[in-house]
């Protein structure tokens, strides 16, 4: 039969005190996946969406199985939808083990089948409409048949196949508004059912639309749902591949290996598997990457110390202390490359400084020596801080060490470039170096530290020879 409104349905104005709290509810939720799902009992959740009818409060609700993990993956609008929701529910025995890999608490299994009888009793007592759209020509009206058998006093506002010509969509929009239906159920699989209810959600007035799936299809009894004992086993996902084997094997074969896969990955790296494969590689890279290093370019590091020491007989090396990881300092070793008196002109020389206040950089900087500025620009005078990188006070990449006057002067986020360790080469350095502003160097410095892995150390030492060798911003 066609459902239509037996009688006008009106929201009394202003919800009920009692409706406006358990709307206002925010649920503990567990995060997998980039997605927050809520974390609550079956009919605790039907009692809080139907207050959140009585409240009037705009819902969108969705479920989230492991099938719409696969496509959120590989759909940006989809996943865009789920992200957009405001309230996603755990659907399914997939939910649960890619909780348990990731150590996340998950409460109970929400899924729209089980929780649409919880939805009718609740509706029934409240004298909330429902209005089911979607499934094959008859199937929403055998539905809403089986709920209004089981919850005599429930209203079914209305009913629509799911198959309608696009052309009506308006009319059907408007046919929903009238009916007053508090809560619409959508029943057009995934992804095409959170897309359609992106789509069209500020056209609705109902207070919660619902994306089901194939709910209609098991409560009209075109699709048999799994026996008590199936489903008490966890493996009602078989049944429904032996009910549609065509259908429903890339879905549950193919799919369920790449969602255990992704599961996975996810259980890594919310269990921190990954930090510490990474900070685990890029330690064996610094150790390895700085001994070979060494090695090649002995004949450089003797050339450069026997031309230092005949220029002005000074020392060979200059120790400066520079800020590290966490803000601890550390003494960083360089070739010296200015005069022994270089410290004691640097106050006279700050006015004429080429980049903003917080690092000193001067062109032609008469502290350098004749030596000094050959190795400053081919950055020779960097190479021994690769004994730094043996020691572990410094790395191969990341965020060049400050002085502790340049700290001094940090404002707001910039004090983020101190959250890693310190490295010979960097971003900014393999872009341009002295020609970046501090300000810019501090916004690809944390860039770097939010993202680094293996991957970036390696690409940004391999670019590393070319920014040398091309020598933009060397002084």
């Amino acid at each position: 039969m066609k459902y239509t409104p037996t009688s006008e349905f009106r929201f009394i104005p202003g919800a009920e005190l009692s409706d406006r709290i358990e709307a206002g509810r925010e649920w503990p939720v567990s995060h997998l996946f980039g997605l927050q799902l809520a974390q609550a009992g079956r009919s605790e959740m039907a009692q809080h969406i139907l207050a959140r009818v009585g409240a009037r409060k705009s819902s969108t609700i969705n479920f989230v199985n492991a099938h719409c993990v696969n496509l959120a993956h590989e759909d940006t609008a989809y996943r865009e939808a789920l992200n957009t929701s405001d309230l996603l529910l755990p659907d399914g025995v997939g939910m649960e083990i890619a909780a348990k890999m990731s150590g996340t608490k998950l409460g109970q299994n929400l899924n729209g089948t089980d929780l649409f009888p919880e939805l009718c009793r609740e509706a029934e007592e409240e004298g909330t409409g429902l209005f089911l759209l979607g499934g094959l020509a008859g199937v929403a009206d055998r539905a809403a048949d089986w709920a209004t058998h089981n919850f005599p006093a429930l209203r079914i506002a209305g009913t629509q196949s799911g198959y309608f010509d696009p052309r009506d969509e308006d009319a059907l929009i408007e046919r929903i508004n009238r009916s007053h239906a508090g809560i619409v159920l959508v029943g057009f699989g995934v992804p095409l059912q959170e897309k359609w209810i992106a789509r069209n959600r500020h056209r609705l007035n109902a207070p919660v639309v619902m994306g089901v799936g194939g709910l209609f299809d098991y409560y009209s009894g075109r699709i048999p749902r799994a026996p008590q004992l199936v489903r008490a086993c966890k493996s009602e996902w078989m049944w429904r591949l032996a009910m549609e084997p065509r259908r429903m094997a890339g879905r549950y074969i193919v799919g369920n290996a790449v969602f255990l896969a992704r599961a996975a990955m996810e259980g890594a790296a919310s269990r921190g598997v990954f930090d510490q494969f990474n900070t685990i590689g890029k330690r064996a890279l610094d150790v390895v990457g700085a001994s070979i290093a060494i090695l090649a370019l002995l004949p450089i590091f003797i050339a450069t110390a026997l031309s230092i020491r005949l220029e002005d007989e000074g020392p060979v090396l200059f120790r400066q202390t520079r800020i590290g990881a966490d803000g601890t300092p550390f003494s960083m070793i360089k070739f010296r490359s200015m005069y022994t008196d270089a410290e004691e002109r640097r106050k006279a020389l700050l006015s004429q400084s080429e980049r903003d206040g917080t690092c000193f950089k001067m062109r032609n900087d008469p502290r350098i020596t004749h030596t000094g500025r050959f190795i400053r620009r081919f950055s020779i005078d960097e190479l021994p801080q690769l004994f730094n990188v043996l020691g572990g006070s410094m790395s191969l990449v990341g965020p060049r060490p400050a002085l502790p006057s340049e700290v001094t002067t940090y404002r707001g986020n910039h004090w983020q470039r101190l959250a890693g360790k310190p490295g010979i080469t960097c971003t900014w350095q393999v872009r341009g170096r002295a020609e970046i502003p501090f300000k810019r160097q501090a916004i690809m410095d944390r860039a770097y530290l939010k993202r680094t892995n293996l991957w970036v150390d390696i690409r940004l030492l391999l670019c590393t020879p070319r920014a040398v060798l091309g020598g933009r911003g060397a002084y």
